[in-house]
């Protein structure tokens, strides 16, 4: 299912990209967070590579360790900030151990910042 936000149809493929980009509607990263030319973005989803911090967002999500969001690719700039955090390797042996640690760094001041954030307050 999608919702139709805008039609952009009457643009070449150099100034739709842009305003995607411009407006937030795509995340043209790959699966180790560098940012990648338009070019590069797979043409179909089976050429997509997976990303274990984005899975393990995800997962974070699934279990309540953020909300789910409006914000564009919110899993991803969640994804982003593990990224700097937890070592890839840890994630790839020990996912449920990666979880863990995802789960507390979720709930941090650290990551209040980020759309969804659902820790603790002082209220």
């Amino acid at each position: 299912m999608v919702t139709v936000i805008s039609d952009l149809s009457g643009l070449d493929k150099e100034a739709f990209f842009v305003v995607l980009d411009n407006r937030g509607w795509m995340h043209p990263f790959d699966e180790s967070g560098k940012r990648r030319d338009y070019d590069a973005i797979p043409k179909t989803m089976a050429e997509l590579i997976d990303d274990p911090y984005r899975s393990l967002a995800g997962e974070l999500r699934r279990q309540g360790g953020f909300a789910k969001d409006t914000t564009p690719f919110s899993e991803f700039l969640w994804a982003d900030f593990f990224r700097r955090r937890i070592d890839r390797d840890a994630v790839a042996k020990n996912f449920d151990k990666a979880m863990k640690e995802a789960l507390s760094l979720s709930k941090s001041k650290d990551s209040d910042y980020l759309p969804g954030w659902c820790g603790p307050t002082s209220d």
